[in-house]
């Protein structure tokens, strides 16, 4: 039985200044390399980074949702690292006890990137 995600693939080309990205603009907690690949540990979920295998799979990834606990703050940071936001903030879904925001982004290889923030009201 599929029990949890272990680990995500992101397609790049340039490994290394995807790398820098998402270690020293999005702050992500860099593991470790290896040829032509790099990890990160996203909240227990491994993210590689990785030069396509073949040319079938070279295209963009899924958008994956960074869970952050304040939009403002997160969208203020990443700004003053150069990231620039396709949207901003926006609240997509309310509910009597919270809200549902989201803003997003695309990294040095055009793979989109997303943000997210559950706000209890």
């Amino acid at each position: 039985m599929l029990k949890e995600i272990g680990q995500i693939a992101i397609n790049v080309h340039d490994v290394e200044k995807a790398i820098a990205f998402y270690r020293d603009v999005l702050g992500m907690e860099f593991l470790f390399d290896a040829p032509g690949m790099g990890f990160f540990s996203c909240g227990g979920v491994r993210l590689m980074l990785a030069k396509p295998e073949k040319e079938e799979f070279d295209h963009q990834a899924s958008i994956i949702y960074y869970r952050v606990d304040d939009m403002s703050e997160a969208c203020a940071t990443l700004r003053a690292r150069g990231v620039t936001f396709e949207n901003e903030p926006a609240l997509v879904h309310k509910t009597d006890t919270q809200e549902l925001w989201i803003a997003s982004f695309r990294d040095p290889d055009q793979n989109p990137v997303a943000l997210m923030s559950e706000v209890a009201i």
